[in-house]
């Protein structure tokens, strides 16, 4: 936010909890790129959002959506197979599946004079087999479920999710790991 602040001071540029934002704009454009699978009830904020551009403006939005997929099926079930299992029931449920495209449009179009919504799955190629994949997630979808325990358990936890993600997803014959990552893009204009 400083560099665009400082490369572009004619425009504003604001940073706050979703959750808790009380400025009422108008905006000509709200960006939220992988952060609003992780909050809750879209049925409130979603609207409250679009009612906070201005005639013309749009929200765009990117939530991954692979709450399916196995390494987050996989996070869970470690979870709750391991001695660990009373200290990760919150981490199980820290996200809630998103809706489908239908219902993010008919909750949206009422308030929008164009909705764009599409859902892609993205490959993402990662060298280094399943350990690439428990990487590429300790920055997000498994934070919630190492925060909780100490180094040891953290240590046992991952090895256990590693394997099975090496059961789940084998790499390739050049040690890649294909990484299917499925992504919903919406782009509403008031």
């Amino acid at each position: 936010i400083a560099a665009a602040r400082k490369r572009l001071p004619a425009l504003r540029f604001d940073q706050a909890d979703i959750t808790d934002w009380h400025d009422d704009g108008p905006y000509d454009a709200i960006l939220a790129n992988a952060v609003l699978q992780w909050v809750p009830d879209h049925a409130t904020l979603l609207p409250s959002l679009i009612r906070k551009l201005a005639p013309g403006g749009s929200l765009a939005v990117q939530m991954p959506d692979n709450l399916n997929e196995a390494p987050h099926l996989l996070m869970r079930e470690t979870a709750l197979e391991g001695p660990w299992a009373v200290k990760l029931t919150a981490a199980a449920d820290a996200r809630t599946p998103l809706a489908s495209e239908r219902w993010y449009y008919e909750l949206l179009k009422p308030l929008c004079t164009r909705i764009d919504i599409w859902r892609t799955i993205y490959q993402h190629p990662l060298a280094g087999g399943a350990a690439a994949v428990v990487e590429w997630f300790k920055g997000s979808g498994l934070r919630p479920f190492l925060a909780p325990l100490d180094e040891a358990e953290r240590a046992e936890y991952l090895r256990r999710y590693e394997a099975k993600i090496a059961a789940a997803m084998p790499a390739l014959a050049d040690g890649t790991v294909l990484l299917p990552f499925p992504r919903v893009f919406l782009v509403a204009t008031r």
